[in-house]
C-alpha cells in the first residue's frame, strides 16, 4: 500500500454537489426518513459522514447495495454492526431488484410510533416521506427507479416549502419519495477512503491516475483476498510477494498487453483490473470490516 501520509490530499468537490447539500439542508425538514445507500464492497468508506449532522435524530435506513459483487460473510457482519449502531439496514442487488421491497416496508416500520402520534392528533392520512440519497455510483438511481417501478408510483407535483422544481413522488403504502443527487463530502484526509471510493468509481478516473489506482488495488487485494488474485490472473503464490508495481507488469505480460519493442502496456493492464474489480470478474470481494473501522473509532 502506499504511504498515505505521503500522498496529496483527494480534493473533488464539483459545483453542483455544493448546491445538492444546500437543497438537503432545506428539505431534510420535511423530511420522515432517510436512506442511505452504500455498496457492500466499502461499506463504511461509501457512507457519506455529512449526513451523520444531517440526519437530525430522524429514523435513517442504510441499504446495502451491490451485495451480489461482495463477501457474503462480510455483508452478515457489516449488517448486524450497521444494527447495533442504531440503523435499519437492508441488504440488496437493487440492479436485479433484489431486496427493493423490503425499503418501503422498514420505512413505514421505523416510522411507526410517529404515524399513531399524528393520528392521535387528528392527521389520519399523512404520509411517511423518505430521501434517498447516497455518493455517486453507488447505484442510488437503480435503487429508486425500482421502488418507483414496483411500487406504481405517480408525481405528486410541488410540495409547499420545496425547492422550486423538486419533485415527490407518491409510492403505494402511505409513502412519498424524494430523490437527491449523489454527494461526495468536500475533501477526504483519510486517503484510503479517497481510494475505496475511487475503486468503485465514485470519484472520475481523471482525477486519480488509473496506474496508481490499479497498483493500490492490487496490494488490498494482496492483504485480503490473495486467491482472487492467483485464480483470475494466473499467478503463483511466490509472485504475490512482489510489489502491486510488479504484479501488474506480470499481469499484463500474461494477458499479453505488450508495445512495440514487447514493453508491456501498463496503462492498459491497469484500466483492466480496476474494471474487472468494478464488475466483479475477480469475486465476491469486500475491502473493509467491521472490526477495524471498530478499533480506528476507539483509537480516535
Amino acid at each position: 500500500m502506499p504511504d498515505w501520509q505521503n500522498t496529496a490530499n483527494i480534493n473533488w468537490y464539483p459545483g453542483h454537489m455544493t448546491k445538492t447539500k444546500r437543497m438537503m439542508e432545506e428539505n431534510i425538514k420535511l423530511v420522515d426518513v432517510v436512506v442511505e445507500v452504500i455498496d457492500a464492497r466499502i461499506p463504511y468508506s461509501s457512507k457519506n459522514p455529512y449526513l451523520n449532522e444531517l440526519w437530525q435524530r430522524r429514523p435513517r435506513i442504510i441499504a446495502m447495495n451491490k451485495t451480489d459483487l461482495a463477501d457474503e460473510s462480510m455483508t452478515r457482519r457489516w449488517k448486524d454492526w450497521y444494527q447495533k449502531q442504531g440503523y435499519g439496514v437492508v441488504t440488496m442487488d437493487a440492479l436485479h431488484g433484489k431486496g427493493i421491497k423490503d425499503i418501503p416496508v422498514l420505512a413505514l416500520e421505523l416510522c411507526k410510533e410517529k404515524r399513531q402520534r399524528d393520528a392521535a392528533k387528528g392527521y389520519q392520512n399523512r404520509p411517511v416521506r423518505m430521501m434517498i440519497t447516497g455518493i455517486p455510483n453507488v447505484g442510488k438511481s437503480t435503487v429508486i427507479n425500482q421502488i418507483v417501478g414496483r411500487s406504481g408510483a405517480a408525481k405528486t407535483g410541488n410540495k409547499p416549502g420545496v425547492t422550486k422544481g423538486k419533485q415527490w413522488i407518491k409510492l403505494r403504502g402511505d409513502l412519498e419519495l424524494l430523490d437527491t443527487p449523489g454527494i461526495l463530502w468536500p475533501k477526504f484526509e483519510d486517503l484510503e477512503t479517497g481510494y475505496k471510493i475511487a475503486f468503485i468509481g465514485s470519484i472520475r478516473d481523471e482525477v486519480l491516475d488509473v496506474y496508481t489506482l490499479a497498483v493500490t488495488l492490487i496490494d488490498t487485494l494482496k492483504k485480503r483476498y490473495p486467491e482472487a488474485l492467483i485464480q483470475r490472473y494466473k499467478l503463483s503464490e511466490q509472485q504475490l510477494e512482489l510489489t502491486g508495481e510488479h504484479l501488474l507488469e506480470e499481469i499484463g505480460k500474461k494477458r499479453g498487453h505488450l508495445r512495440a519493442g514487447g514493453i508491456i502496456d501498463v496503462e492498459r493492464t491497469a484500466v483492466l483490473v480496476v474494471d474487472e474489480f468494478r464488475g466483479g470478474k475477480l469475486g465476491r470481494l469486500t475491502l473493509e470490516s467491521p472490526e477495524e473501522e471498530t478499533d480506528e473509532q476507539a483509537a480516535d
